[in-house]
């Protein structure tokens, strides 16, 4: 008898969800290889996603097409409201937000990555900035895609998160 396929639904939670939670989202729908649905919100969305982001998302043969920022009630309020297996925060404030009162029982893990839209406006150093975000992002989601889910336990899950989000970066 086949055994019956799960797919996650994970979010990344950003601050203005224009860069680092718009990168998790395509590199999880990709690494995810169709056992995770991914989305990405932010608590103050942005207007647009950052043209940086985009552009190392295309040069990666990522699909950018319909990625935009949004707020998470639009994901969580939509009809019928999306309920999330994983929520991963991406900065302290969208932390903070989720702490206040998130909705459901998703399973929770913070990943700081920093905000290379915040570097200097010198090119040379935002791109090696968004580097680095994608970098950590990809290290950290190819590892928690290969956890084997289905055959551990809450606990065990949690503390596999907590030994990823601490993960020592390496080049």
């Amino acid at each position: 008898m086949a055994q019956e396929r799960t797919v996650y639904r994970v979010l990344f939670l950003g601050l203005h969800d224009r860069a680092r939670s718009l990168m998790a989202e395509r590199i999880m729908q990709r690494e995810g290889r169709g056992r995770f649905r991914a989305y990405s919100a932010g608590v103050d969305p942005a207007d647009a996603a950052h043209p940086m982001a985009l552009q190392w998302l295309r040069n990666l043969k990522y699909d950018v097409a319909g990625l935009r920022p949004k707020h998470w009630r639009e994901l969580t309020e939509a009809e019928p409201p999306l309920a999330f297996d994983f929520v991963f925060t991406l900065s302290d404030e969208a932390h903070g937000e989720m702490v206040a009162g998130w909705p459901g029982q998703s399973i929770t893990s913070h990943w700081e990555i920093p905000d290379p839209v915040l570097t200097d406006d010198d090119d040379a150093e935002q791109g090696a900035a968004f580097a680095d975000a994608y970098r950590m992002l990809w290290n950290r989601i190819t590892v928690f895609v290969n956890l084997p889910l289905a055959s551990i336990d809450h606990l065990s899950i949690q503390r596999h998160l907590r030994a990823i989000s601490e993960q020592a970066e390496t080049a």
